[in-house]
């Protein structure tokens, strides 16, 4: 449900924006702005469900970071998120379609085959994990909300790829010939740069942050009570 809606206001705003406007950049600030707001609500709706697990690429990151103590998704439960993700993403794509008589699938042909564009998708995926998995590591997860949307609305912007920045939305984006399509063929390239990124962000937190202590290295201190009585 999450990356669905989601998807369908990426691609919602898209049209609708392209409908008012011809002008690119107005077309491509209503898109962004629907988006950071959009965002911001399925987070802060969602996130006491599923985690707000919208996107593979932070799932994946999340079982990774915490695979060895199991504090976080296991293979199999990753499996079911990422099928989950992409087939909301899909049908998310296909309500917007049908919500401004669009056809219901129409791939994209919007090429986006491009070595800059790859880079930006590094660029905003590794930023994303970053922030979200900084934001954990910092004991503010509760600000993800507002700091996913703000990102993700800043990465629109310096970015030249325009911040997909989540494979099953980059899916979602290809059943739409739209403002926010992708064509099919653009996303094999697309979707590795988002993992690489993903990976980078997780190297960056570990330089950031350093590497999370071990439950065994952690000393608990005994409780007042407990030194009173010693």
């Amino acid at each position: 449900m999450g990356t669905g809606l989601l998807v369908a206001v990426v691609v919602g705003s898209g049209i609708q924006a392209a409908e008012l406007s011809r002008d690119v950049g107005v077309q491509l600030l209503a898109n962004s702005l629907a988006t950071v707001f959009g965002l911001a609500v399925l987070i802060t709706l969602l996130g006491p469900v599923s985690g707000a697990h919208f996107n593979p690429a932070i799932t994946l990151a999340a079982w990774f970071t915490s695979r060895r103590d199991g504090s976080g998704p296991n293979l199999r439960e990753v499996l079911a998120y990422v099928l989950a993700q992409l087939g909301g993403a899909a049908g998310g794509a296909v309500l917007a379609n049908a919500m401004f008589a669009e056809p219901l699938v129409k791939f994209s042909t919007h090429d986006r085959s491009a070595g800059h564009l790859w880079l930006g998708e590094v660029v905003a995926t590794a930023g994303l994990v970053l922030l979200i998995f900084g934001l954990e590591r910092i004991g503010r997860a509760a600000l993800a909300p507002a700091a996913v949307a703000c990102y993700i609305g800043a990465a629109y912007w310096f970015t030249s790829s325009t911040s997909f920045a989540n494979p099953a939305v980059t899916v979602g984006r290809a059943f739409t010939d739209t403002f926010a399509g992708i064509a099919p063929t653009s996303l094999a390239p697309f979707i590795a740069a988002q993992l690489l990124g993903a990976a980078l962000g997780l190297a960056a937190v570990t330089l950031v942050y350093g590497r999370p202590a071990r439950t065994a290295d952690v000393v608990v201190p005994r409780s007042e009570p407990e030194l009173a009585s010693s």
